[in-house]
């Protein structure tokens, strides 16, 4: 029997990669995304269901499970992708963006895992794998929501490592670094208020020094090669970096002290 993924937000970038991956892997998937009626590259392919998933409305993600689990029969690996980024100073928010990026980047995730467990317990196996960030390892300039975010994702994925060993399932996480996919355009809410004056430098400043960040960036099917590991490799590894710039800056990350690290950030943007 082939083993089948589900994968949240796989319209796109890492999603998408990620279903191509394990279907010339040989295994099932499970495509979901917001509107699978306007997916065009996946919808003729063998051992794929595409089915309808908001994070944000949970009707959307039980019918999902349930859809998966009748026609493939079981659920072996669920990718939890489905999110964005939130940049800009935190005073130009409002609260209602600030609620809609942890509720899709936290409480979607939260709900996605939370739906599926109830199978896993059942199967006595199964894996989880949160699409983190290096972003959840440290934290850079206008990024209170997004890292605040992503810090969330692995703290509750080293929690819940304890729960899912209970009845023999785990769970994973992936640690991109700057990855070519569409995160600074439909992926991105960028909020600035040019009234706030004393935001606007370092405003500046970031949308000056962030197109170097993405010079170097890995294709996203770098990070599907990562959860495809991840997925297969019978460990108990709770964490995978993916990119190779992602593995430079967890290493400098954990080597350097916080007032060093800090310095070295505002160096890089110019913000001294």
């Amino acid at each position: 029997m082939k083993n089948t993924i589900l994968i949240t937000g796989a319209s796109s970038g890492i999603g998408k990669a990620t279903a191509k991956l394990f279907l010339n892997k040989g295994w099932n998937v499970i495509a979901t995304m917001r509107n699978p009626e306007n997916e065009t590259e996946l919808k003729d392919a063998e051992n794929v269901l595409l089915a309808r998933l908001d994070v944000l409305n949970t009707a959307s993600i039980e019918q999902a499970i349930a859809q998966g689990i009748s026609h493939f029969g079981k659920i072996d690996v669920l990718v939890n992708n489905a999110g964005y980024g939130a940049f800009g100073p935190l005073e130009a928010f409002s609260r209602e963006s600030i609620i809609r990026q942890f509720d899709t980047n936290v409480i979607g995730l939260l709900d996605v895992t939370r739906a599926i467990l109830p199978h896993f317990r059942s199967n006595k196996s199964g894996i989880v794998i949160n699409i983190s960030s290096i972003g959840g390892q440290m934290a850079f300039p206008l990024g209170s929501l997004y890292h605040g975010t992503k810090f969330a994702v692995e703290g509750l994925s080293e929690a819940l490592s304890y729960e899912l060993a209970q009845f023999g399932a785990s769970i994973k996480l992936i640690e991109p670094g700057a990855i070519a996919t569409d995160f600074t355009g439909r992926s991105l809410d960028f909020s600035n208020d040019a009234a706030m004056t004393e935001y606007q430098n370092i405003v500046g400043k970031i949308e000056e020094g962030m197109p170097a960040f993405f010079e170097n960036a890995s294709p996203a099917s770098t990070v599907a090669e990562v959860i495809y590991e991840a997925a297969t490799d019978g460990t108990n590894q709770l964490r995978y970096t993916a990119g190779e710039d992602a593995k430079a800056m967890v290493a400098q990350r954990k080597a350097q002290p916080d007032d060093q690290f800090f310095n070295g950030v505002r160096a890089q943007f110019k913000l001294d």
